[in-house]
């Protein structure tokens, strides 16, 4: 079986694959060490705050101008975050001919589309959940999950008007996408998809580890 680790750094999660299982735990709890024994450790890197000193077993993981038929829309192909680029990635794979819409909800939100010649045509970021509500971090938030109506307190108020903000953000910019290709299937992953799932008014499939799957099929077919 492959012995390699597929290793996904994001700001808020640390997620690995290694023979077939997928884990998880916190970026600021991580520490390479912890990792298995392995071959090779094939790295996505988006975190502002986890460093990779060089070691001689671990590739990092860059965005590139073309993924077999894939093309990347950016000038300066490096400069897309190496975790979108990868998610579609896993997603061509999938259908390379098939027009395709991500949205990976974490600390921050990106949404990705690709057209049925596999060109990449841009995308948008925005915050996500938790950054949106830090941006007033004394304001609390309250635990249940609703975007409608209005509320008696300052607490609930925060609560629907931050996660509405989100959905909302997301919902629209899908739709006006649905537009431009009304035949463009949509996938969503990332951390902040709980938050979400019970508002979003499209039809998606969920993909909880785009990611990982991607950085092992770059390794696979680029590596």
């Amino acid at each position: 079986m492959n012995s390699c680790i597929y290793l996904d750094i994001g700001n808020s999660n640390v997620k690995w694959k290694f023979k077939g299982e997928y884990f998880e735990m916190p970026t600021n709890e991580f520490n390479l060490d912890t990792l298995p024994r392995s071959s090779k450790i094939w790295a996505s890197n988006v975190s502002s705050d986890f460093v990779i000193n060089n070691k001689s077993n671990i590739s990092l993981v860059e965005s590139q101008k073309k993924y077999k038929s894939l093309v990347n829309s950016y000038e300066k192909p490096k400069l897309l975050g190496s975790d979108r680029w990868l998610a579609m990635i896993a997603l061509y794979e999938i259908n390379p001919s098939q027009s395709f819409i991500v949205v990976d909800i974490g600390t921050a939100v990106t949404i990705d589309f690709v057209d049925n010649s596999a060109h990449h045509m841009g995308g948008v970021i925005f915050p996500g959940l938790l950054k949106i509500r830090n941006t007033f971090n004394y304001f609390s938030v309250m635990k249940e999950k609703n975007i409608f109506g209005i509320s008696q307190s300052t607490n609930g108020g925060w609560s629907i008007g931050t996660l509405s903000l989100l959905v909302h953000g997301i919902n629209q910019k899908i739709h006006e996408l649905k537009h431009i290709s009304s035949d463009a299937k949509i996938y969503l992953t990332g951390g902040g998809f709980n938050a979400v799932e019970n508002f979003i008014d499209f039809s998606y499939e969920y993909h909880k580890n785009l990611v990982l799957d991607g950085i092992e099929l770059f390794a696979n077919n680029m590596g």
